[in-house]
């Protein structure tokens, strides 16, 4: 058989089809191999990870009060956490597979991967993919949710105070019957998928990383500024659902501590800085490996494009203004002044390359993402009486 055939081709690239997980949800027919069947995937993982909460706690009378502190019921963090979070890491599967792929084809399409670079960029595609199918990054990856992140939520987002799922006797955390699902296969169900998107950002990185070191054809006029590379600012709106997530994750632990730790948004404002930069870095930082393409290109667009913007200039200024035009070519009307401004808009394209290929309304609206599910949080600042009278005031 041909080597070629077994190569993939940027048809086949796709950050989500692949791994023990994916072959596992197919064989259960929770899935199919175009992502299809999503909204049985979402009843599913949040019925498996929220509904045995709900009924344990009904069980043990743990569900609407009683002694406890933080009802079931009224626990804003593991209803956003199941209900909303978790659908959004499935939902950003079926966006992620859809666009990214588009992404890796402009590549190919818009001929910034040359003819001559092709194969390299096809066998790169293809170790790609196997990352991905990795069965021993999956195994580490529960050992990880099982050993670092779960103490890290038990250690640091897990209330104090008296839960549904746990009680604190003598500093120690015991769990109830709903506690003991919650924190053993809810919260690692939860984890692992998390831990996968993170393992999936890298393998994206790594790939972009490896493309930049190929022999690329960049051409530093290019309108988006950026080389011809302006293509890969779309990707990070490929990543919104999972930024709604981690942004609804966050916001659903801080009104905890705001409704029953006594806490208030302001004191979050470290918290809330430091998970804006991370999802920035975590979107946006893989794109930034094409910087120093880009910083080389647009030195060597100033070299090649102010030579010929020069060479012209002086042919310009001896033709016009020291007498080398023909008695009968007319100023008025020359196509001469015309191509001096578009030489002049050439070079003006060069100069402002820029030096990441995405620009700040990407950065923005992955701001927006991330902030946009604590904005129901701003009113916990002010009452809704106060509220209502500055809207009055401003309207009368």
């Amino acid at each position: 058989m041909n080597d070629s055939a077994d190569k993939k081709q940027p048809e086949d690239f796709s950050l989500v089809l692949g791994g023990p997980l994916f072959q596992l949800f197919m064989h259960a027919g929770l899935t199919t191999d175009t992502l299809g069947l999503a909204k049985r995937r979402l009843i599913f993982f949040s019925l498996f990870t929220w509904l045995p909460l709900l009924l344990l706690s009904v069980l043990t009378g743990e569900a609407l009060g009683g002694a406890i502190k933080v009802p079931f019921l009224y626990d804003v963090d593991v209803h956003v956490r199941f209900l909303l979070a978790l659908p959004l890491l499935l939902v950003a599967e079926l966006v992620v597979h859809q666009r990214i792929r588009l992404v890796v084809r402009q590549f190919i399409e818009r001929g910034i991967v040359p003819a001559r670079s092709i194969p390299e960029f096809e066998v790169l595609i293809d170790s790609t993919m196997r990352l991905r199918n990795s069965v021993l990054i999956e195994v580490l990856l529960i050992v990880l949710v099982w050993t670092g992140m779960h103490y890290l939520w038990s250690s640091q987002m897990a209330l104090t105070s008296a839960t549904w799922y746990a009680a604190i006797v003598d500093g120690h955390r015991h769990y109830s019957l709903a506690g003991y699902w919650y924190a053993f296969v809810s919260i690692p169900i939860y984890q692992f998928l998390l831990a996968r998107w993170f393992f999936r950002i890298f393998i994206w990185a790594r790939f972009l990383w490896k493309v930049s070191r190929l022999d690329l054809h960049l051409v530093p006029t290019h309108p988006d500024r950026a080389a011809g590379l302006g293509f890969l600012g779309g990707s990070a709106a490929a990543f919104v659902p999972l930024l709604l997530s981690q942004g609804a994750l966050l916001a659903g632990l801080i009104a905890n501590y705001i409704f029953y730790e006594g806490k208030t948004l302001l004191d979050f404002k470290p918290e809330i800085v430091a998970a804006v930069v991370f999802v920035l870095l975590l979107v946006l930082g893989p794109l930034c490996v094409f910087a120093p393409r880009l910083a080389q290109a647009k030195r060597q667009g100033l070299l090649e494009y102010g030579a010929l913007a020069n060479r012209y200039v002086r042919e310009f200024d001896d033709k016009w203004l020291r007498g080398g035009a023909p008695l009968d070519e007319p100023l008025v009307g020359s196509g001469d002044i015309q191509s001096l401004n578009d030489m002049a808009g050439s070079f003006e394209v060069v100069q402002t390359m820029r030096p990441f290929p995405f620009s700040k309304s990407a950065v923005l609206q992955t701001v927006i993402s991330v902030l946009a599910p604590l904005l129901p949080l701003t009113l916990t600042l002010i009452s809704l009486e106060d509220l209502l009278k500055r809207l009055v005031g401003i309207l009368l």
